[in-house]
C-alpha cells in the first residue's frame, strides 16, 4: 500500500502538521486505525502531563525521613510516605526479603 503525506489540523492548538507517509506506515504496522489528532508538540505535552510531574520528568517532594527536597519519577499518593533516593535505599536495605512461596500476611 502506498501512502502520501497528509496535512492535518491539531485539535489542541489548531496548527497544521504533516502526517507523513512513513508515519502512516508505522500506524498501519501497529494496528492504529485513526489518524493523529494532535501535532507532535501537543502529543509530547499530553504525554508529559499524563505521566504526571514536572518538565524535568518528576515530582518535587519533601522526604518523609530526612526532610530534604527531592524529585521522584511518579506522582505520590497522599496516604504513603515518600523518601529521597538515599532514605529510600536505606529503608529498602533494612527490610527483610520475603522468601519465594511465602505469602505476605500469612
Amino acid at each position: 500500500m502506498e501512502f502520501q503525506d497528509k496535512t492535518l489540523r491539531c485539535r489542541d492548538c489548531g496548527t497544521t502538521f504533516v502526517f507523513t507517509a512513513g508515519e502512516q506506515g508505522f500506524y498501519l504496522e501497529k494496528g492504529l486505525m485513526n489518524e493523529p489528532q494532535r501535532c507532535p508538540t501537543c502529543r509530547a505535552n499530553r504525554r508529559r502531563e499524563r505521566a504526571g510531574g514536572t518538565a524535568q520528568g518528576g515530582t518535587t517532594i519533601t522526604c518523609a525521613s530526612c526532610g530534604r527536597e527531592a524529585v521522584v519519577p511518579f506522582v505520590p499518593r497522599l496516604d504513603r510516605p515518600v523518601y529521597c533516593n538515599d532514605c529510600f535505599s536505606a529503608q529498602r536495605a533494612s527490610r527483610t526479603p520475603v522468601s519465594a512461596g511465602t505469602h505476605i500476611g500469612s
